[in-house]
């Protein structure tokens, strides 16, 4: 594991336990490496990480912010998310995300296109599992950036917090498979090409037919004896 990946798992368990500055501002770069006992360099690519996943933000003169921040802080929905699962997380993504891409393909600027184009190539190539979730996580985020709609933005960023969850990533590490990731990285340029051709119904479509294919997965993985079966959610998460 390199250098900067050690970083961002230090910066994630402290993310999640809520031990990273006051009000969720993270300490200045100088002394954050110091006490994780790293090279700026390394934590930079680690924050920038972060930051296409929407766990942080950057303000310019005022420093790097935990953005999920209070929702580790017992806001009205605490006990909600400490009570979910993965399979009720892909039931609200199934029903939130193709709205999401849909306003992308109306909204999306010309830099929005082009990053979307560079995640869409990061997924594609990704070298193992853990570059593709964090080449996922940007790409699904940058479409919920492109909507510009604040609270579907917002919604994202949760349903991410809780897929950093322990019981996801049990269940995620048995859906984990070089084959799926080909499929699911074939799935994003799909997406990526009809929010760029600003097609709303198509990035509808493929967004939904995407997470729809997500979702059966998971679903198999977790209840292996049904796996004839259709995930309870697909039935009714039509348009």
């Amino acid at each position: 594991m390199e250098r900067y990946e050690l970083t961002l798992s230090k910066l994630r368990k402290m993310i999640s336990a809520g031990e990273l500055g006051a009000r969720g501002r993270l300490p200045p770069e100088r002394e954050l490496a110091q006490a994780l006992g790293v090279g700026r360099r390394s934590l930079r690519r680690a924050l920038g990480i972060l930051e296409d996943e929407g766990q942080v933000s950057r303000r310019q003169g005022r420093g790097t912010f935990v953005t999920n921040g209070e929702a580790n802080e017992g806001g009205p929905l605490n006990g909600v998310f400490q009570h979910t699962n993965p399979l009720e997380v892909m039931e609200v993504r199934l029903s939130a995300e193709p709205t999401i891409a849909r306003l992308a393909s109306l909204r999306a600027s010309r830099c929005d296109i082009d990053k979307l184009r560079r995640l869409v190539e990061e997924t594609r190539n990704a070298r193992n599992s853990a570059d593709y979730q964090r080449a996922d996580a940007a790409f699904h985020r940058c479409i919920a950036e492109a909507a510009r709609n604040a609270l579907f933005l917002a919604l994202y960023d949760a349903l991410h917090a809780l897929r950093q969850d322990a019981s996801w990533e049990r269940l995620s590490e048995n859906g984990r498979c070089y084959k799926r990731q080909a499929v699911y990285a074939k799935d994003h340029r799909e997406i990526f090409e009809a929010i760029a051709a600003r097609d709303s119904e198509r990035a509808y479509e493929t967004m939904h037919n995407h997470l729809s294919d997500v979702q059966r997965g998971l679903f198999q993985h977790a209840f292996p004896a049904a796996s004839g079966r259709v995930p309870p959610a697909e039935a009714v998460a039509g348009r």
